[in-house]
């Protein structure tokens, strides 16, 4: 029995894990075990716990609650736990996603006692250190034995950092092996998509039956700790909304409602609250936000997977960023980068708003790289026994 210890602790990961620990139930539980560690990095029910039971993810096995706080010292408390819990379980694999500092804590707690990691949405690159995720992506990447990577320009980040492709096994950290392996994210879009159109009511609460609306998310600390970007985003919002007559719908990160708290004046935070075009609204489940997503007529983001989502759904994505990892969408015109510079807001959300012309060819896989992430590990596995 192969024993995968998985960590989780950001929202988008929770989502992420769900493909592959449903595709381990539904076609591996004879080979794969799963454990399941949460570090608590999102602790907000909304945005962690009500995920997981939405999604029918199992319970972690462990969660570290470890909460916010500094980069330093959150991060040195995850390392800290996941390694006990590491040398506790003694797993063959260690999986983590994305980009978090849940993602950086575990590549150190692993690769420094010398348990293999497997990295699903390898290779991604904003070319922006500045970001801390570009910072937890790269490094993960470079501590990583298998890199499962969902798309070709991944694989070409991998390869111009100096990593080699068509290795031969055994893989190790030292020797590393490249998988194109399609978007995991993918896989729940298709999954969920039905189950979404019976289940959510969000477009009814919200009023929103035959109306037209675009949907916002802003949760990026560069938006969210920068109160003049926060307030040049908002202001823009505002005055788009009213100039072109369309509900904007923006579930608040609770780390942007923070901010707005706590520095945006009386009035500035009634204006917002109250005002006849924006809809702020807490956050939302994960079947909620695919309905949005699915029926908005563009999506204004700083999210990282609320682009791909917006991709997935066919529709255009102001991206509240001066750079992004899905470099794809831009190719395909699908997206436009205007960071928190109010103009390019605008123009953005007035170029996409009506435009029927984008093309959104199949660039993230065919919906089933779970299945293929289970399929070479256990075929890995096998080798190895054979070798052995």
């Amino acid at each position: 029995m192969i024993r995968l210890l998985t960590i989780i602790g950001a929202r988008p990961q929770i989502i992420k894990a769900a493909a592959l620990s449903r595709t381990i139930r539904q076609s591996f539980s004879n080979e794969i075990k799963e454990i399941i560690v949460h570090t608590g990095q999102h602790y907000d029910y909304n945005m962690s716990e009500v995920f997981i039971k939405e999604l029918d993810i199992p319970q972690p096995d462990y969660n570290l609650q470890l909460g916010s706080g500094r980069h330093g010292s959150q991060t040195a408390s995850m390392i800290s736990g996941i390694e006990e819990l590491l040398i506790k379980e003694q797993p063959d694999w260690c999986v983590m996603y994305g980009d978090t500092n849940s993602t950086l804590a575990a590549a150190i707690a692993a690769a420094k006692i010398h348990i293999p990691i497997i990295h699903i949405e390898a290779g991604l690159r904003s070319f922006d250190k500045t970001m801390s995720e570009e910072l937890n992506r790269i490094a993960c990447d470079h501590f990583s034995t298998l890199l499962f990577a969902p798309t070709h320009t991944a694989i070409n980040n991998l390869q111009n950092e100096g990593f080699k492709l068509n290795t031969k096994a055994p893989y190790t950290i030292n020797n590393p092996c490249i998988f194109h392996s399609g978007d995991i994210m993918y896989d729940n879009t298709l999954f969920f998509l039905d189950i979404a159109k019976k289940n959510s009511k969000i477009i009814e609460n919200l009023e929103l039956i035959n109306t037209p609306y675009c949907l916002c998310t802003i949760h990026r600390d560069h938006n969210t700790d920068n109160i003049n970007n926060l307030k040049s985003i908002f202001k823009t919002l505002l005055e788009v909304s009213k100039e072109i007559s369309m509900t904007f719908v923006l579930p608040i990160h609770p780390r942007t409602k923070n901010t707005i708290k706590q520095y945006f004046t009386e009035k500035e935070y009634e204006s917002l609250m109250n005002d006849k075009y924006l809809k702020i609204i807490d956050p939302v489940s994960f079947l909620d936000m695919s309905t949005l997503e699915s029926q908005a007529e563009i999506i204004i983001t700083d999210s990282g997977g609320v682009q791909k989502e917006a991709y997935f759904f066919k529709k255009p994505c102001v991206i509240l960023r001066n750079t992004t990892e899905w470099v794809e969408i831009l190719e395909q015109k699908a997206g436009v980068l205007v960071g928190a510079n109010s103009e390019k807001i605008r123009n953005g959300i007035l170029h996409f708003i009506g435009n029927k012309d984008i093309e959104y060819p199949e660039i993230f896989g065919n919906g089933t790289t779970a299945q293929y992430i289970c399929n070479t590990i256990v075929q890995l596995h096998e080798k190895k026994e054979k070798s052995d």
